[in-house]
């Protein structure tokens, strides 16, 4: 599902389901209380945040692992792998691997360095471990209490900031924000905008800026007609990219957050475009929830994390000993 409108301002909606706001707070709370983390045999490093939907954990946590990979460090990343049949650990194989049994978010982080998906996360530190990684980087779980974080980072979007402040399901908060931002190590505030800054005036930890911005191999897409479609959590910032560079969107198709492509999906789109002149783009996230025989009709905007102040993130890393 896409985050719900009334999710970013207080109203009636976010009144009425704050009974079970409460209750999902308690037993989070309760959860966070009775758990006993274990420390796994390597530096942990955490990418998480306090809202639900995306907010840009994975590619920080790309961009970060890389930074660790060029110190000379063997990076493994370790998710739960959202979406996916497999309950793991198991160690991500793009070439034999699927969106439907590891989740999409794995099979980005597959491309750059060992990945292991794990719904028991401390199993998957452990097979990590043994299988060589020096560093681990987990892309989500800050709120899962059962490793212990050696580093951890709250991604936040600079315009969505914490929506209207409340827990889900009346509002997008997994966990109230001054207990999560407390046991945070540092925040990493993506693109734009202001909607961070009151729940921030009283942290004193690192505070990083990055945004998303079209890798070189994307070039190509600028300045042409195109159809775009996606299905993740803010559809409208991918859109908004694709008009930054240029390009002419004939349509702009929103589907769920994690949606499964069906070919006939693609083919409607792909048909859609080329009866336009355009191509069909999609973010790199969806092309890999494409059924294979519809990915090479369908071109993937590719973008990395340009950091306002790349050295901030070196004497982080150095702070923490990575």
């Amino acid at each position: 599902m896409r985050a719900p409108d009334f999710w970013r301002y207080d109203g009636l909606a976010a009144a009425l389901l704050s009974p079970l706001a409460w209750s999902y707070g308690a037993l989070a709370s309760v959860r966070r209380g009775l758990a006993r983390p274990q420390r796994a045999a390597c530096p942990m490093v955490c990418i998480g945040n306090l809202v639900a939907g995306g907010a840009g954990k994975t590619p920080v946590a790309l961009s970060l692992g890389q930074r660790l990979i060029e110190r000379g460090r063997s990076v493994h990343f370790l998710s739960r792998g959202y979406g996916g049949s497999a309950a793991g650990p198991l160690r991500v194989d793009p070439a034999q691997h699927d969106a439907a049994t590891v989740g999409d978010e794995p099979l980005l982080l597959a491309a750059r360095a060992p990945t292991w998906v794990a719904r028991n996360r401390t199993h998957g530190a452990q097979a990590a471990v043994a299988d060589g990684a020096e560093i681990i980087v987990m892309d989500d779980g800050f709120q899962n209490p059962s490793l212990v974080k050696d580093l951890s980072l709250v991604v936040i979007d600079g315009d969505y900031g914490f929506g209207n402040g409340r827990l889900l399901p009346a509002g997008p908060l997994r966990e109230p924000v001054a207990p999560g931002l407390a046991r945070a190590d540092g925040v990493v505030i993506m693109g734009e905008g202001e909607g961070w800054q009151d729940s921030l005036a009283g942290f004193s930890k690192p505070i990083l800026h990055g945004a998303l911005t079209p890798t070189a191999d994307s070039a190509s897409l600028a300045g042409q007609k195109v159809l775009a479609f996606a299905g993740i959590a803010h559809p409208q910032k991918f859109f908004a990219t694709l008009e930054t560079m240029g390009c002419t969107l004939i349509g702009a198709q929103q589907f769920a957050d994690h949606h499964p492509y069906s070919a006939d999906d693609v083919m409607i789109l792909v048909e859609a475009a080329t009866a336009q002149g355009a191509v069909a783009v999609t973010t790199e996230k969806d092309h890999v929830r494409l059924p294979i025989e519809a990915k090479a009709m369908v071109e993937a905007l590719a973008v990395e994390i340009a950091w306002r102040d790349p050295s901030a993130l070196d004497r982080l890393l150095d702070e923490f000993r990575l």
